[in-house]
């Protein structure tokens, strides 16, 4: 003991000369502060670097754990296929699927039967990127007994409203669908433009509506009748809030990941919203070098940013991290699905990550819960790597935030598999139960194209309980490929 108590003392004598004599900087033993270091929240609130370094000592944790599927059982959705231009039968990849909804997000039912919305297309073709109408009736569980009604639009449906966005979609991306009051489905998806430069085209993501028309055609049938009130909502505005595509392409940096998708449609006393993926805009912490100097985007102590941020700064993945300004954003839109007002993001992953996916947000027990995917291939942290995919979870008030990370982190769900396993899955949606802590977690299963047997298919669900800031996947809880709903 008096051993060490002497050479602590010795070395303490040691440092002091060292420094007085110019041998030791003080700087060695902590990175120093920088004039451009801030700290400026925007009123958002952040997924941090602090966050996402601590969320790898959870990797492994069953609670937060994709369970393991037995690649055996995975059926390919029977339904799922449609004739080619050569009049030959094709089976089609499916991948994000949501479902038709209830205001507070549990699975309505129309007429007995319950309703998926999904992205289809031709396995060899990635272009080839379209919503579909899956149903089945309401108490059956079975892959098998999902049928298809066929693609929503029809080629020419584009041009019918005279919309100057919509007559230059080339694909539909993800989206919501809820249930009206008055008994009609209401699709809202992201219009696609294509990525075509020289024609001044840069890939323009633009959420958009439609009133989709269903009847049952016959016991046990159901049949699109058409579209109407088909519109888009909103692209970006003047960049301030959003990042427009104009804004991340015009000066012909195509090193930009620019996003403005996946509207997920939700109502709170009244009023009626899209959350959506988006990356922030100049009022709201733009991208940019400024952005590494942030102590916000950090996260934990001073020692931490000036220790993270010293080595981002030499990191590889500097350049990526400038770019990294993923959002969640928010927009209240009027009774007619008309844009109403922009609202400043809920959620924003500066320096960390420039994708947060498929929003997903509903409200229990007075709370509000904000759910998105992202991929470790996306991200800028050091031990996280391209095979790790997660959904992570946030919990606010009220539906304008602030929101506080679930499990500490924000961690809910994580896999890490090779993509070319089948029991490979993404784009996670949590769907709440009627009086119930559980909830039904979908997904895809099997990357498209990946394989001449084995399409992107729906997944087996899995149920989750959620009980105040903690979430845990239930033990011996899967379901069904696609199941939608549990009985208690």
């Amino acid at each position: 003991m008096k051993f060490h108590k002497l050479a602590a003392k010795a070395s303490v004598v040691s440092l002091s000369a060292g420094i007085l004599l110019g041998g030791i900087s003080p700087q060695a033993f902590a990175a120093p502060k920088d004039t451009l270091d801030h700290k400026e929240t925007y009123g958002t609130s952040q997924i941090t670097r602090s966050d996402m370094l601590d969320m790898i000592k959870q990797h492994g944790d069953a609670k937060y754990t994709v369970p393991q599927f037995d690649a055996s059982t995975i059926k390919n959705i029977p339904a799922a296929q449609k004739v080619d231009e050569n009049g030959n039968l094709m089976d089609l990849d499916v991948w994000d699927t949501w479902p038709l909804q209830n205001a507070d997000g549990t699975v309505a039912e129309y007429n007995g039967y319950h309703i998926v919305f999904g992205l289809a297309g031709d396995p060899k073709n990635g272009s080839d990127t379209f919503i579909y109408m899956f149903y089945k009736k309401a108490n059956e569980n079975s892959i098998d007994a999902w049928k298809n009604a066929g693609r929503v639009f029809k080629n020419d449906d584009k041009f019918k409203p005279n919309d100057p966005y919509l007559k230059y979609q080339a694909e539909e991306w993800s989206g919501s669908a809820t249930f009206t009051e008055d008994g009609k489905v209401r699709l809202f998806y992201t219009n696609r433009e294509p990525f075509t430069p020289e024609s001044g085209h840069y890939g323009k993501q633009t959420l958009t509506t439609a009133q989709v028309n269903v009847s049952e055609e016959t016991a046990g049938t159901l049949k699109i009748d058409g579209v109407e009130d088909y519109k888009s909502i909103y692209e970006g505005g003047d960049s301030k809030t959003y990042q427009t595509v104009s804004k991340a392409f015009g000066e012909g940096n195509f090193a930009d990941n620019h996003t403005m998708r996946d509207p997920h449609y939700v109502e709170d006393n009244g009023h009626k919203y899209l959350v959506f993926e988006a990356n922030t805009g100049t009022e709201y912490g733009y991208q940019g070098e400024k952005s590494l100097y942030n102590k916000a985007y950090y996260g934990g102590s001073e020692r931490f940013f000036q220790e993270e941020k010293a080595k981002l700064l030499q990191s590889p993945k500097k350049d990526v991290a400038e770019l990294a300004n993923g959002a969640i954003g928010i927009i209240e839109i009027n009774d007619d699905y008309t844009m109403k007002k922009e609202m400043k993001p809920l959620i924003v992953s500066n320096t960390v990550t420039d994708e947060i996916e498929r929003p997903n947000i509903f409200k229990k027990d007075g709370k509000w819960y904000l759910f998105t995917s992202t991929r470790g291939s996306k991200m800028t942290i050091d031990g996280i790597d391209n095979e790790d995919i997660y959904m992570l979870g946030y919990v606010a008030d009220s539906i304008d935030g602030p929101y506080k990370p679930l499990n500490k982190t924000g961690i809910v769900l994580h896999q890490d598999l090779n993509p070319r396993d089948i029991t490979w899955t993404y784009a996670h949606y949590i769907i709440p139960q009627k009086n119930s802590d559980n909830f039904v977690v979908t997904s895809y299963m099997t990357n498209r194209g990946f394989f001449e047997d084995h399409k992107s298919t729906f997944a087996p669900s899995f149920q989750l309980d959620i009980e105040g800031p903690k979430t845990s996947v239930v033990e011996n809880g899967i379901l069904e490929q696609g199941q939608l709903t549990i009985n208690e």
